[in-house]
């Protein structure tokens, strides 16, 4: 059991113009989400400069990064991007890092950076945590060193896991977790992302991860609602992210639990 309260943030990267990207961020504050989370990839809107246009068009919707590679930028770079959208933003914004998914990879060479080796980019990591002040630190991780660092540093913890984990998978991870944060683990806020939600799952999804693997939510809203109730019990997760293309399907999820 958690002490946390339900929040939920929409996952979005992108828009055919600046009026659409508005519009989906005051449409996620309407709705009661509590962020708007921009990844991190060359395929998506650079999430720094989203953010900013995302906060700019909104007042009470926290932004953030979902996650920021944090191999493909310095450490000083990321605390000077964070520091002007704390100001800016009125402290709505969020800092979420990772150590680089798989396709970050060609991201780097693209942009010219050296990407590193798993534990350089894991010391990398660390480094722009200590270099970045005031903003809430969200840090993706899956693996026992990044689980680790996480631990010790982060103020939410998001599993970086694949969406057709089970749910004994996801409490083994979590598990480990609480072994290696020891007294911290109570303070962290535990998160997940779902790829999808709704009545039913979209052909793609099945295709690609199945009906039972928790980054699939399915059910009516009092059916999804009771899952994620039962998740918090059971595993501490409160913080729930969604595809921002489901984001009003799940929308009446949503109004049950925030702040609950």
């Amino acid at each position: 059991m958690t002490d946390h309260t339900f929040r939920f943030g929409a996952v979005a990267g992108q828009a055919p113009d600046a009026d659409a990207w508005t519009g989906l961020a005051r449409r996620a504050e309407g709705l009661g989400y509590a962020t708007l989370l921009v990844p991190d990839t060359l395929g998506t809107l650079s999430p720094f400069t989203a953010v900013a246009v995302a906060a700019t068009a909104t007042t009470t919707l926290r932004v953030g990064t979902f996650v920021l590679s944090a191999p493909n930028r310095t450490p000083r770079a990321v605390a000077w991007e964070t520091a002007s959208l704390h100001t800016l933003t009125g402290g709505r914004f969020e800092l979420g890092l990772g150590a680089g998914r798989p396709d970050a990879e060609r991201d780097a060479a693209t942009l010219g950076v050296r990407f590193g080796t798993p534990g350089q980019r894991i010391e990398r990591l660390s480094q722009t945590i200590d270099a970045v002040k005031d903003v809430r630190i969200l840090v993706a991780a899956a693996g026992t060193k990044l689980l680790r660092l996480a631990a010790q540093k982060a103020d939410t913890v998001t599993l970086g896991v694949p969406p057709q984990y089970t749910e004994e998978q996801v409490a083994a991870k979590l598990d480990e977790l609480y072994e290696l944060a020891g007294d911290r683990f109570h303070t962290l806020e535990l998160g997940m992302n779902l790829v999808c939600a709704g009545e039913e799952p979209p052909g793609w999804a099945l295709e690609r991860f199945g009906r039972t693997g928790t980054g699939i939510l399915t059910g009516t809203p009092q059916q999804m609602a009771d899952t994620l109730r039962r998740r918090r019990d059971h595993l501490g997760v409160s913080y729930v992210s969604v595809n921002a293309q489901f984001m009003d399907d799940f929308a009446p999820v949503v109004e049950r639990l925030a702040g609950t």
